[in-house]
């Protein structure tokens, strides 16, 4: 009697097939989001041209943004966005990270999950909140403080520079203080993140070779974790950079570039919000290449983010 012979499928060649569509797909995606790029940047500096034949290096150069007299140049307003986005960095890369630790290090489950919920929803609040809070309380709060400051620094080479005054509530100063507050939660989540991939063996080995809990962390997690909280903070400045309503209401608006931290300013993303609806023709286009500055600002920081992240990745392998 002759065998039967079941058909076997072709278990084989339906995984080659569901194989080449996923990665068919994938590649679309990525693909995708480089020409919306491409695009993003073809378009805008298109449209932007004008302002950067009319202008020359001049447009990044040179301290005169005067549409009224078609003068614009936007060294101020570079100024203002970087000087105001590293302030808020300073202040808030020190409170994440220590808000990171406590929630994933020392507190209890409780009370570590009542803290990341509070430290979220500050990622809830819009941002004109923020700025309306801070033109209504915060920059009357702050006059005292910046006085003191001002006070202390008088005698000091260099850094009166920064504090010399005269003191006002709305400043390049007061600025970085709210996007400082608005990057935490960013920062702190992405860092949370990326410590609690540290494995708790190495945790507990430290401590059982006698470290304080301190040291502990210091030698068996943090370095671990360096090019994460690199990238969490690189993102975190990507955030303040680009930020727009609660700067443009509280950072006074003035287009004149000052090393008095206490002097009011301007960024580029504020100045396009601000001037936007009024603007036409050369200003507009202006207005645009301001946006083009900002794009290439934004692919260089994360460039940067990227390049730090992966030589830690690299020198934590070797």
């Amino acid at each position: 009697m002759t065998p039967t012979t079941v058909p076997v499928p072709l278990a084989g060649t339906r995984r080659s097939w569901g194989d080449r569509a996923f990665r068919s797909v994938t590649l679309a995606s990525g693909l995708l989001v480089l020409l919306v790029l491409v695009l993003i940047a073809a378009t805008m500096t298109g449209k932007a041209w004008p302002a950067f034949r009319h202008a020359g290096i001049g447009f990044v150069t040179k301290d005169n943004w005067d549409p009224n007299n078609n003068h614009f140049g936007a060294l101020s307003l570079i100024y203002g966005t970087i000087v105001s986005s590293a302030i808020a960095l300073v202040i808030a890369v020190p409170v994440s990270i220590g808000i990171a630790l406590f929630v994933t290090e020392l507190a209890p489950a409780g009370v570590a999950r009542v803290v990341t919920v509070i430290v979220d929803l500050l990622a809830a609040i819009p941002s004109v909140v923020f700025g309306l809070w801070a033109i209504l309380s915060l920059a009357l709060t702050v006059q005292g403080p910046y006085k003191n400051l001002s006070n202390l620094t008088k005698s000091i080479p260099i850094v009166n520079s920064l504090f010399k005054g005269p003191v006002q509530g709305a400043s390049i100063m007061t600025a970085g203080i709210v996007l400082a507050i608005m990057i935490v939660p960013i920062i702190s989540s992405l860092a949370r993140a990326a410590l609690a991939t540290v494995p708790e063996s190495d945790r507990a080995a430290a401590l059982a070779l006698g470290s304080t809990r301190w040291e502990a962390i210091r030698v068996a997690v943090l370095p671990k974790v360096k090019g994460g909280l690199w990238g969490a903070s690189m993102l975190g400045l990507g955030r303040a950079l680009g930020e727009t309503i609660a700067v443009a209401l509280i950072i006074g608006q003035s287009t004149h570039v000052s090393a008095d931290l206490l002097h009011p300013g301007a960024t580029m993303a504020s100045t396009i919000a601000l001037e936007w609806q009024e603007a036409g023709g050369e200003h507009a286009s202006a207005l645009i290449a301001l946006g083009v500055v900002l794009f290439v600002i934004t692919i260089i920081v994360n460039s940067i983010a990227r390049g730090i992240t992966r030589r830690s990745e690299a020198r934590l392998a070797a």
